[in-house]
């Protein structure tokens, strides 16, 4: 009977040890997963009565902010889809009203130079970057749904007010300023809401929202050209009104967000932030790839031009140029889910800088420039596909907010001066009369921006390295920090 006791006490406490290992590393398993949460589930015992032996055993409760990877998120997914359709699609068609603008004979505004036409689109995104702590402040003090019906709104009216222009001065203020205010109310409003909802899923999720960028910019390239030719300026202008407000009022009744859930910070500016290196690493890096993106995506209809092609070319090579977004941003979401987001980010970044060096310097014929335009849309924009979830490897979720408005900030500058710097580096001369402009600086321009964003994406996936193995503690062998073998080369792979 002694040892009958003896053998049974010896397996209860064997089992406690179990359990309570299996709990502690639970434990650990969900304060590294929540390290972007800060926040680590309180435990709940079942009662002895409840279990053979009488054993306590703890359980996590469930963690009501760790984002759900689903249900409800995939209606979120796509009403984003839509809406950057209907706002970063209509801003990428820009570089056909810039063609239009810059080639219209009479002038339709006889005071305007390039860089005023330049700065118009400048302006634009610039001011969607500079309304963000407004909206970031509307967003938290009430909802999403203020936000994004307030720019739903302002966006139409800027339109309207933008098909009654006259004098120069008037684009800027209704093309320019007001579409860009209505648009980072929008914009701002709705980036912040797929990372609640999606983790594992996360950068999948933020592809195919950020897709639809190329959708809306396929679609507006090539319906603004045909309206510009067969309806007018005014008109093409009134009719993209009415399908944005639409798509974009419908939209946002039906996003949903989850702040009550993750209680976000609601400060405009954490200037915390700014003191980690990592964050510095990732505004540098955005910031270099706008300086390049926006030439690209602005100058190429006009570079078509100059290479002899029609203004119906141009159109189409934008529409290709976004429908290689529409295609490239989900892929490289779903490749950076599986093979690192930091990696994804900083690869096509370099990628992108070798297609502005080898095809489009090269290209001067239809057919190569549509191969350019479909491979570069692909990878051009991966900021955008990738820097919410590349920003929420560094801080938490509570933080992402306040980062994320940071990170706007910090965008104003490239994204309103790219364009004007790129058509200040066109050379521009005449040959028999007849005017010939050369687009080789704006190219090399444009390259070297994004091969400096691809070092700094390089620093930081250094960081990350380092940080990881940090946090996995300096008593830990090599073999357990970095793995062996093919477990080694997947661990420096996966970042």
């Amino acid at each position: 009977m002694d040892e009958k006791g003896d053998l049974s006490r010896q397996t209860r406490s064997e089992d406690e040890r179990r359990l309570s290992k299996e709990f502690e590393a639970g434990a650990y398993a969900s304060a590294g997963s929540a390290r972007s949460e800060g926040v680590l589930s309180k435990e709940a015992s079942i009662k002895d009565d409840e279990v053979p032996g009488g054993v306590e055993v703890a359980q996590e409760a469930k963690d009501e902010s760790a984002p759900p990877d689903g249900g409800y998120g995939w209606v979120c997914v796509f009403c984003c889809m839509f809406i950057n359709a209907c706002t970063w699609g209509i801003n990428a068609s820009y570089g056909v009203y810039l063609s239009y603008y810059l080639t219209h004979q009479p002038p339709l505004f006889a005071e305007a130079t390039s860089l005023d036409y330049a700065f118009v689109g400048g302006i634009t995104v610039g001011c969607g970057m500079l309304i963000s702590p407004v909206a970031n402040l509307l967003t938290r003090k009430f909802s999403s749904h203020v936000a994004l019906l307030l720019g739903c709104t302002l966006q139409c009216a800027s339109l309207i007010c933008a098909s009654f222009a006259y004098r120069i001065w008037h684009l800027y203020l209704s093309q320019g300023l007001l579409f860009g205010i209505g648009m980072g109310f929008i914009f701002v409003a709705s980036v912040g809401i797929l990372p609640q909802w999606f983790d594992k899923k996360r950068s999948v999720a933020n592809g195919i929202s950020a897709a639809g960028s190329g959708i809306g910019g396929l679609a507006f390239s090539l319906g603004t050209n045909a309206m510009l030719q067969h309806v007018g300026l005014a008109w093409a202008f009134r009719i993209t009104a009415i399908v944005a407000l639409t798509v974009n009022t419908t939209c946002s009744l039906l996003l949903r967000d989850r702040n009550k859930n993750i209680n976000p910070d609601i400060k405009m500016f954490d200037l915390k932030i700014l003191k980690r290196i990592e964050f510095l690493y990732i505004v540098g890096w955005g910031g270099f790839s706008m300086l390049g993106y926006v030439v690209i995506l602005y100058s190429l209809p006009n570079y078509g031009l100059s290479v002899g092609l029609t203004q119906k070319q141009g159109s189409i090579m934008v529409a290709i140029l976004n429908l290689g977004m529409a295609i490239g941003r989900p892929v490289v979401g779903l490749y950076s889910d599986t093979w690192g987001r930091i990696n994804m980010a900083g690869a096509l970044t370099f990628v992108c800088s070798l297609t502005v060096f080898i095809i489009w310097i090269n290209a001067t014929s239809f057919g190569a420039l549509i191969f350019f335009g479909l491979i570069n849309g692909a990878i051009c924009g991966t900021f955008w596909t990738t820097v919410a979830p590349v920003i929420a490897e560094v801080v938490s979720l509570k933080e992402l907010p306040s980062a994320l408005n940071l990170m706007w900030l910090f965008m104003i500058a490239p994204l309103t001066f790219s364009e004007p710097i790129g058509l200040a580096l066109r050379q521009v001369r005449w040959e028999n009369g007849v005017e010939k402009t050369s687009y080789l600086y704006p190219q090399i321009f444009s390259g070297l921006m994004y091969l400096v964003a691809a070092v700094l994406m390089l620093l930081l996936r250094v960081w990350k390295i380092e940080f990881e193995d940090n946090q996995a503690g300096e008593e830990a062998e090599p073999e357990q920090r970095f793995g062996k073998g093919r477990r080694r080369w997947f661990r420096w792979v996966k970042v």
